[in-house]
C-alpha cells in the first residue's frame, strides 16, 4: 500500500482526482444503470441507439469494477485509460449530436469529453497517496523491460 505519512499538496489533488472519477463511474454504473434504468432498460436503451444490448452489461460491469478500483487505488494507471473506450463510445453513440452543453436536451458532449481527458491525466499523473496497489508508469515499465532480468 502506498501510505506516506505526509503527502504533498500535489499528491492529495491526485488522491482527489483519483477517488472522484471513481465515484463518478461508480454513480453512473450503479446508480444510473441499474438502480435507475435496470440492466434489462440499459440493454434495450444500447440496442435502440444501434449498439449490441449485450455491450450494456459489459459497460455496467466495467464501469462498477473501474470505479471500485480507481477509489481503491488498485493500478490506476491503467484502470484509467480502460474505461475511456466507455467515455468514447459515449461520445460519438449518444453526445456528440446533441451540442455542447450537457444540459441539452439528452445531454451535450462537454462532460463525456472532459471526463476523458481526467482519465488520461489521471493515467499520466497515477495512484497518488493512499493507493492499495499502486502502479507503475509505462516509462518505468519500458525501463524495466529494457534491463536484464538479472539486474531486476
Amino acid at each position: 500500500m502506498s501510505i506516506r505519512s505526509n503527502p504533498t499538496p500535489a499528491e492529495w489533488g491526485v488522491l482527489l482526482l483519483r477517488v472522484s472519477l471513481g465515484v463518478m463511474f461508480l454513480a453512473h454504473g450503479v446508480l444510473l444503470k441499474i438502480v435507475t434504468f435496470g440492466p434489462a432498460g440499459t440493454a434495450q436503451y444500447f440496442a435502440s441507439i444501434g449498439l449490441p444490448g449485450a455491450l450494456a452489461y459489459l459497460t455496467i460491469a466495467s464501469e462498477a469494477v473501474g470505479g471500485s478500483m480507481l477509489v481503491l487505488g488498485i493500478q490506476t494507471r491503467w484502470v484509467a485509460p480502460a474505461l475511456s473506450p466507455i467515455l468514447i463510445s459515449a461520445l460519438i453513440f449518444v453526445h456528440i449530436g446533441n451540442g455542447w452543453v450537457f444540459s441539452a436536451p439528452n445531454g451535450g458532449w462537454e462532460y463525456p469529453a472532459y471526463l476523458l481527458v481526467l482519465c488520461v491525466v489521471q493515467a499520466l499523473i497515477g495512484d497518488g497517496p493512499f493507493a492499495l496497489s499502486p502502479s507503475r508508469s509505462l516509462a518505468a515499465h519500458v525501463a524495466g523491460a529494457a534491463r536484464p532480468a538479472a539486474t531486476r
